[in-house]
């Protein structure tokens, strides 16, 4: 079915989508067995070998690279952010796929034979919704909550147990979106005419429901591109354009302080990662799909001995992208990149420089959330900057007044700010320029926000 891994033999597809069960049998066997070139989509040694390189390699650096970004996320308390659990759920998406799907799809579209059994027949291209939906709804989620942070930060933010439940959702849908492939796929078992036995897992239609079967799974098709490609990077296009304005295009009211633009600059790091992200997704399944569109308008595509390979080297592009998303956080986030470092320690050559020990201001902010949660005692503006705390704008009398409570709190935050007397005196200048440093201070500790 479109959006899973098809069958090694293109021809089987459009043999099991143009009869029903009862002669399908029939015109496999006159296919098999009466077929100028039973081994027409055999490839030779040589490239089954490149191949095998190509898709171990893939599976290899997808698989331990997903892994070591979930440990990365869950051992280290400070990267438990709401982006980073939803880049945890990515990768159990991307793990599951190259783990549970990729390895025997690759093996049955390169012997053109089928041994894993009817069951994993039709819980196989299950798996594959399910990881896909998943992949592009994660990506989709994380577009709409950074969307809301930076677009509209004076809105309460998802905390842990709303993103908990935001990625439950996202499996259970995917789940239902992935159960009518249960009717739609089983294997056949058919004698060569060299002695051997050939099983292959295919679409077929029910007996006696020939039309209608074929309109239902070519309508779910159509259904499973639209809601799980066109419209997720739609939404995101729409969601990233909008962050980008104001990231990129708002000014600050005013001279902004050195922290406040360091501040910007992060958000638009992880914005710029999570668009090479989003990007990378739709160039690597652009072709997937649009392999599926040409051979819907022109079967006989399927026919030509080139289509395995053609298929091979579409279907790798596609299932490529679980192993890029590892690289870009590493590449572009530092935290990330520590935590590469950090898990591959034990290698020679490998050296991480130990960060300071936490000061007691660190571990007094550390249960501050990142900007715009709802515990935050601050927010910032549309342009990323932080705002001024209503003390700044009190008279000067007043201020004094209230001075030691401030300075209490602050004294106890940080050790900057150690000595009471010494801002009885300071200037208002001074006393805001020290408290929007820790105003800045508290919203910047926790991870990837």
């Amino acid at each position: 079915m479109q959006g899973l891994p098809e069958l090694s033999w293109p021809l089987l597809r459009n043999l099991s989508l143009s009869t029903n069960s009862s002669n399908f049998t029939d015109l496999l066997d006159d296919f098999i067995l009466n077929h100028e070139d039973e081994t027409k989509f055999i490839l030779p040694l040589w490239r089954q070998v490149l191949w095998s390189l190509l898709f171990g390699c893939m599976i290899i650096v997808a698989t331990g690279g997903n892994i070591i970004v979930i440990w990365i996320v869950l051992a280290h308390k400070r990267m438990r952010t709401v982006t980073n659990y939803f880049l945890v759920n990515l990768s159990i998406a991307d793990t599951t796929v190259s783990t549970l799907n990729v390895i025997f799809n690759f093996i049955y579209m390169l012997n053109s034979h089928w041994p894993f059994g009817d069951l994993y027949c039709r819980i196989n291209p299950i798996i594959a919704v399910i990881t896909v939906t998943a992949s592009v709804y994660t990506l989709m989620a994380i577009s709409i909550d950074r969307y809301m942070a930076i677009v509209n930060p004076l809105k309460p933010r998802m905390g842990k147990r709303a993103t908990l439940c935001v990625a439950m959702t996202i499996w259970v849908v995917s789940v239902a979106m992935s159960l009518p492939n249960i009717w739609f796929y089983q294997t056949e078992s058919q004698n060569l005419t060299d002695g051997n036995v050939r099983t292959v897992c295919f679409v077929v239609p029910d007996e006696g429901a020939v039309n209608a079967e074929n309109k239902a799974e070519r309508l779910y098709n159509v259904c499973f591109m639209i809601l799980t490609y066109f419209l997720p990077i739609g939404a995101m296009c729409f969601t990233y354009a909008r962050i980008g304005l104001e990231l990129w295009g708002s000014q600050s009211i005013g001279e902004a302080t050195q922290r406040q633009i360091e501040n910007i600059r992060n958000k638009r790091r992880v914005v710029k990662m999570m668009m090479i992200v989003v990007v990378i997704f739709a160039v690597c399944w652009l072709p997937y799909h649009i392999w599926f569109i040409v051979i819907s308008l022109m079967p006989h595509v399927t026919t030509n001995s080139y289509a395995q390979e053609v298929y091979l080297a579409i279907y790798w592009l596609a299932m490529s992208n679980s192993m890029y998303n590892p690289m870009i956080y590493c590449w572009m986030n530092s935290k990330f990149r520590r935590g590469f470092l950090q898990f591959f320690s034990w290698c020679p050559g490998v050296k991480i420089t130990q960060e300071p020990a936490l000061a007691r201001s660190e571990a007094l902010t550390s249960r501050y959330s990142c900007v715009g949660s709802p515990d935050s005692r601050s927010r910032f503006s549309r342009n990323g900057t932080t705002t001024r705390f209503a003390l700044h704008h009190r008279p000067q009398r007043q201020l004094l007044q209230q001075q030691p409570t401030v300075i209490e709190t602050t004294t106890t935050l940080a050790p900057a700010i150690s000595r009471r007397e010494s801002y009885i005196d300071a200037p208002q200048q001074q006393l805001d320029i020290e408290l929007t440093k820790l105003n800045d201070n508290l919203l910047n500790r926790n991870g990837l926000c």
